[in-house]
């Protein structure tokens, strides 16, 4: 069978390159094309677009990119018009994504399915009628959401498991890297503790994390000592070279080796999404930060907007505050180093709560389940 897929991040591109080859144990003969990146690329078919090229977020970063953003839209309808998969599949990115859900439906082209929800839990709950009358089955990774489709509106789902327990898992798994080599190519003393800082995928995001970041733990980097932050894979080194020279930082840069680097760390300073996630899952305290510019504003929008109370997956899979959040304002060097140097004392209580973690997401094979699922649906209906 024909799968299309669409992806507009990393971690996306990640989870997206699992869930292929999972559709390849059930569909040996599946052919793929997609909007991803080099991992999906990796695991074999086509690459139409770059994620890379429409990773856009923010309302002004939206609005000054929006004719490429609209042409990639077209350009990606008019794929799958002409290659007639016989599944669209969604991986997060709602706000390009239900665009293409409603387009398919409209055409009457094939079966939308959509792998990691749209998080309108927390942001744009009206968001439902639109996934109820385009998406034909939405595969959950967050078990708290499966109260919210099937509980509060009724919408049947599919909760999988989550994909980064299987990556995590797979990655312990292995043969371990030679951790002195490692820093020996990227000139780390391998004896030294890390600070990991983990500033986002976005360009945005690390302009506005980064430097704060490396403001907390300036005076950290000693004989015991180092920062490292982690590099995300579609940005350029000059972004992160210019930050950490304005910073007067002697932090390095590493890439392709965020699980290493965490598996090595004694606390991290995280951004939200998936990363802290798997931060926890390497048993790393860490402080959830994320700077926005016009922070008091912002504070006041996510006090009166957001139907959740706290940003990170960490806290909201374990629905209480298991690390810190410093969002907007709050999100200043001062308090930043506070409340890293907190959790670093308090490593015991917060390891017991990645504990429970755990335990709330369940068993790993997400990819697996959710791929048995699809291609058993789309063989019903052939």
């Amino acid at each position: 069978m024909k799968y299309f897929l669409v992806v507009g991040e990393a971690s996306g591109d990640l989870h997206a390159s699992h869930l292929m080859k999972a559709i390849l144990q059930e569909d040996p003969a599946a052919e793929f094309r997609f909007y991803g990146g080099e991992l999906m690329q990796s695991v074999g078919g086509e690459l139409l677009c770059h994620y890379r090229d429409l990773a856009y977020m923010g309302f002004i970063p939206v609005l000054l990119h929006a004719r490429t953003i609209l042409r990639g839209m077209k350009q990606c309808k008019e794929a799958i018009r002409s290659w007639r998969p016989d599944v669209v599949i969604l991986v997060d990115y709602p706000g390009f994504n239900l665009k293409i859900a409603r387009f398919v439906k409209q055409e009457n082209i094939c079966p939308v399915y959509y792998y990691i929800s749209p998080k309108i839990w927390a942001w744009k709950e009206y968001r439902i009628k639109n996934i109820r009358r385009d998406v034909d089955r939405l595969y959950s990774i967050l078990p708290f959401e499966v109260d919210f489709f099937e509980g509060k509106h009724h919408y049947p789902i599919s909760y999988v498991g989550n994909p980064t327990l299987d990556e995590v898992a797979e990655y312990l798994e292995k043969l371990p890297v030679d951790w002195d080599e490692v820093c020996q190519q990227y000139g780390i003393d391998a004896r030294k503790r890390v600070i990991a800082l983990l500033p986002g995928s976005r360009q945005q995001e690390i302009r506005n994390n980064l430097s704060r970041m490396l403001g907390a733990v300036q005076d950290l980097s000693s004989d015991q000592c180092q920062v490292v932050v982690c590099g995300a894979p579609n940005i350029d080194d000059t972004l992160y070279s210019d930050v950490i020279v304005k910073s007067r930082s002697r932090a390095k840069v590493m890439r392709g080796c965020t699980y290493e680097v965490l598996r090595h760390s004694e606390v991290a300073l995280v951004t939200s999404g998936t990363a802290t996630l798997e931060t926890a899952l390497f048993d790393v305290p860490q402080v959830v930060c994320y700077y926005m510019s016009y922070g008091r504003v912002m504070n006041f929008l996510r006090r009166h907007l957001l139907k959740v109370p706290y940003i990170s997956l960490v806290n909201l899979i374990c629905a209480r505050e298991v690390v810190p959040e410093l969002i907007g304002e709050q999100m200043n060097v001062y308090q930043l180093r506070y409340t890293m140097l907190d959790v670093m004392d308090r490593r015991d209580e917060i390891l017991c709560h990645y504990a429970d973690l755990r335990k709330r997401l369940g068993d790993a094979g997400a990819p697996i389940h959710a791929a048995r699922e699809m291609v058993a649906r789309l063989r019903k209906t052939r």
